[in-house]
Order: structure tokens, then sequence, then C-alpha cells
């Protein structure tokens, strides 16, 4: 019988131009940092989730299956798994994975645990309080960081595997059981489980972005040299920007015209920080490389020989790419790189916040109220304080005054009360519309969240996806909003 996988929702490929002939919110460039685009000579692509937009639904299914398989018939686990109802819905990026305890978790950027599940079950305040947050906490702490839309269905596996493990009363290590899930799922992209069975139906799997050639030629016509550097193996390379840019456009052959240099099996992110050498593919055979050029394949590398060959370095290169670690934070810590990170889920996450809109405006007018509310509250409780030390045949009228301000504490109080119980009732709403367990990507709380801490610290710009960048100008000079601390505000 076939494992059960239920999808998550589709995200929807939005239209690019408007009534008003703007940019729709969900199709724009955002920007961290000021950039400007003149000062850019070298723009280097990732190939998956990036230039590569996957059809989640379909590939969290397939990884499932693979992974599924190999755990009951290469690691013993039981067969009842093969049964077992997936929801790849569940997870979202941004969680960590308790290998100690066996929950899921989600932080915001101070690393408060906002959200526990063990299993689909959500771990009360108490009990999430008292796991993270009144013991001194590891300095190396045991998670996983589910940071890719690659690794939704490792955690969605882990989620549906633990409770059944412990509900059949069977002994196992929560680590294990994880580093099982890791093992099998990379086993099953290396031996073609899952790539070649992508690779037989990309219509199935890929979306192909009928603006991304153009976009490509945009940049090149302004005088950008472009670059390709992948983690992923040439056969499935070629495959896969064939499929995405063969005979997009009369004036390119083949996809690597569109390219001055490409970089496969590049190791990301040990190409950052590490010195294995840049190898030259002539068939089968390879060669350190001495140069790039363009129409040749390189491989492995590191990023001082690249940028040496290259004749570039440092902030001349914006390099776009999907894995916040693998693409964005190294790149951003070991070299002067401009980043540009390509998170697909934004579309989804702007619709979804227009459509709640009144109701977070509502919350914003209900936060200032419970703040006016608690400066009357701790005003009155003072004066209340000091008459309470008041002689009352000094001052006749001391006890109407105490009796005044207890009114006033008494009201304030039964207000904040009802304030606070309709701002959770709202928060409950909002943060359900957006995903029915962890709430938006980009939040925690009112907090950000940690993966969106991340993007707004090593990410530049940030945006849907490449073809983006069409609707802008190759010289564009990406501004970002000015930064408030809270005492401007």
């Amino acid at each position: 019988m076939s494992t059960p996988v239920r999808q998550r929702p589709e995200l929807p490929l939005l239209d690019v131009d408007s009534e008003e002939g703007t940019i729709p919110r969900a199709r724009r460039v955002y920007v961290n940092r000021n950039l400007k685009m003149e000062g850019i000579s070298t723009i280097g692509f990732d190939m998956d989730y990036t230039l590569a937009i996957y059809k989640q639904p379909e590939i969290d299914r397939l990884s499932v299956i693979a992974t599924v398989d190999k755990l009951v018939v290469e690691r013993g686990y039981p067969a009842e798994l093969k049964e077992l109802p997936f929801d790849c819905g569940f997870p979202i990026r941004g969680l960590l994975i308790d290998k100690d305890r066996g929950n899921i978790l989600k932080m915001d950027r101070y690393k408060y645990v906002k959200s526990a599940y063990h299993g689909s079950v959500e771990l009360p305040r108490e009990e999430r309080h008292l796991l993270y947050h009144q013991r001194v906490p590891r300095r190396d702490p045991p998670y996983y960081y589910v940071d890719t839309l690659y690794a939704l269905p490792e955690a969605a596996m882990y989620a549906a595997i633990v409770p059944i493990l412990e509900e059949r009363g069977v002994e196992f290590s929560y680590e294990r059981l994880f580093l099982d899930i890791r093992e099998c799922i990379d086993a099953s992209h290396r031996d073609g489980s899952i790539l070649d069975v992508m690779l037989a139906d990309l219509d199935r799997f890929v979306f192909r972005d009928p603006d991304l050639a153009p976009t490509l030629h945009k940049f090149r016509s302004a005088g950008k040299r472009l670059f390709l550097l992948t983690n992923s193996q040439w056969a499935y390379t070629d495959r896969m920007m064939t499929y995405l840019l063969g005979g997009a456009m009369p004036k390119y052959p083949t996809w690597r015209h569109y390219f001055d240099i490409i970089v496969v099996a590049a190791r990301k992110p040990s190409f950052f920080t590490e010195s294995a050498p840049l190898l030259e593919r002539d068939g089968d055979r390879f060669e350190p490389a001495t140069s790039l050029e363009r129409g040749k394949i390189y491989e492995a590398g590191n990023l001082r020989d690249f940028e040496r060959l290259a004749a570039c370095s440092g902030d001349q290169i914006l390099y776009i790419g999907d894995h916040i670690y693998g693409d964005i934070l190294r790149s951003k810590k070991d070299s002067a790189w401009r980043t540009a990170m390509v998170i697909q889920e934004m579309e989804q996450e702007i619709s979804v916040g227009t459509t709640v809109a009144a109701e977070l405006a509502r919350r914003d007018e209900l936060e200032e109220r419970r703040a006016q509310r608690e400066d009357d509250l701790r005003f009155h409780q003072a004066r209340w304080k000091a008459l309470q030390r008041t002689d009352a045949a000094s001052a006749p009228d001391a006890e109407a005054s105490r009796a005044r301000h207890k009114a006033a504490i008494e009201a304030a109080r039964s207000e904040l009360r009802q304030l606070t119980a309709e701002m959770h009732r709202l928060d409950r709403a909002i943060d359900g519309a957006f995903h029915p367990h962890w709430g938006p990507l980009f939040k925690a709380g009112p907090e950000v969240s940690r993966f969106g801490d991340q993007v707004e610290e090593y990410a530049c710009l940030y945006t849907s996806r490449v073809s983006n960048f069409l609707r802008y100008s190759p010289l564009q000079y990406f501004r970002s909003p000015r930064d408030r601390m809270p005492h401007e505000m």
C-alpha cells in the first residue's frame, strides 16, 4: 500500500501587472540594506528553489514515499509507517527540531520558544516554558534548523513518526530517528529514487517561469556578467536548466549561453569556508582550473579561487539563493558579496496579510488602548497608595479620594482583562489565517521570528522569485526603509 501523504496547499503564481501599473506587493523586491545595482558587475544564482521553482506538494509527496520506503526496508522501522498519513502541510520554514526531546519548535529572534509541538500535539505554555526557559541552555543545543523548503518533508515525517513509535512502545532514540530520516532522504536523492522520478516528468514537479529568460537577458544587456553556482551535479543541472531556459529566447541557443561562468557540485556552504580545488570538467575528466571561461563547466572550488579567476570580488558580486545558511548567511559572513534571498512563500504570506489587514489594524488599536489603560492603572495605584498614608484628620476628603482612585483601579483592571482577552482571540485568528499551527513565517507572536531575523540580518534583498527583478531597472538603486528604534516611533 502506498504511503498516504496530505499535501500542503500549492503556492499561487500571481499575476505581475496590476490595474495601476505598479508592481503588486507579492512580486516586489524588498530591501534590508541599500544596494546600487549600478555597482554590481557580476550576478550569481543558485539553481534549486532559486532559478528552479519546485511545485512543493509534489516534491513533498515524492520525498516522503521514497524516504519511508528506505526507513522500513533498510532501517527496520515498522511496516505500518507505509500506511501512516503524513501531513506535509504541518511544518513551515524556520522551525527547529529538538533531537533530544522529539519536539518541533518555533522561536522568535531572541530565542524565545513561541510554539512547540510533540507530534501534532501542541505543548502547553507551562511545559514549554519549563523545558526551554527555566534552565541554562546547552552551549551546543540539540537543534536541527528547518531552513529550506527541501527540509520540510523531514519535519513532517519526524512529527508523524515520533508519536506512533511512542504509542507502540518501541524503544528508540529521538536523535537516531531524526538521523535515520535525514540519511534516508539524502540516499533517496543520491540513488535516483527522487531525482530520476522528477527528471522523467519535470512538468509535474517544476514551474517553468516564462519571465526567467527575459530577466537574465535584461541583466546581460546591462553589461552584467552572470554565473551559476549550484550544489547539484552536472547531469541533473543540465537537464533542469534545459527545461527552464531551453528554447526560451532565440538569441540563446542553449541555457549555457545565459551564463559566463557555470560551477556545479559546489558543496555550499563549504565553498565559502574551505579550500577545495576548482576543477574544469572535460567529459568525464577533471583538471585544475586555471581560468574561468564562458561555455566551460567547473566543479567544486572555493571562494578565493573563484574571485581570483573571475577577476571580481566583494561587493561587486550579488549572489541570489534560497538557503538562509548555505547561500545567504555563509556568503555574507565569509565574503563581502551582496545577497538576495528567494523566499517562495512570500506570495502566500503577503496575500494572507492583505486578507487580515483589518484584524491587524484592530490589534494595533487594542495594543495602544492597553498601553493607555496601563498608564492609567499605574497613576491611580500610585495616588491610592499615597492616600493610604494620609492622616484622615489632616485631609478630611482623603477617604473619598481613596474610594475614587480604588474605583478607577478596578475599572482599569476590568478593561485590561477585556482588552487582553480580545487581543488573544485576534492573535489566534490572525496566526491561524497564515498557518493553523505556526502562524506567519516572519513573525513569532509580536516579535520577528528567528527565520525573519536571519533574513533581515543576512539578505540585502529578498523577493519571492528571480523573475521579479524583471520589473526593475538593472541599474536600480534599491533603498531600504529608515530603520527606527522604539524611542524614535
